[in-house]
């Protein structure tokens, strides 16, 4: 009896382990695309990034 309650535990945390994995993979991977985007266009546009004091001012002079 004790097998029994052994084997069906076990099939039961096997089947919920694989749902909680299955599940979160997919939206990493739906979700990394669009992450990249963001990246992409911070880098491009220079737009979100600022100095660690808080002042956004560059220390960079443009000409």
């Amino acid at each position: 009896m004790t097998a029994e309650y052994v084997l069906l535990l076990a099939l039961f945390v096997f089947l919920a382990m694989g749902a909680l994995v299955k599940n979160p993979n997919r939206s990493f991977n739906n979700a990394g695309p669009k992450l990249g985007a963001r990246v992409e266009k911070h880098l491009i546009t220079g737009d979100g990034f600022g100095q660690s004091t808080g002042s956004g001012t560059s220390p960079l002079k443009w000409e």
